[in-house]
């Protein structure tokens, strides 16, 4: 419930930021920003994997 309540008061409107941008390069950083959680997830969920499955092969 309280997760939430914090994304609908961070929710950032992608667009906007992009048009009110200072310079082209922003919309880079815009667009590395919105991918650095997903890509950061992927990269723990596979270090996980590798971990547990080498786990199970020393056993």
């Amino acid at each position: 419930m309280m997760f939430a309540i914090i994304n609908l008061i961070q929710e950032v409107d992608i667009n906007e930021k992009i048009k009110e941008a200072p310079d082209g390069s922003y919309e880079i950083g815009v667009f590395i920003g919105s991918l650095l959680p997903f890509v950061t997830l992927v990269i723990i969920a596979y270090l996980i994997y590798r971990y547990n499955k080498n786990r199970i092969n020393k056993e």
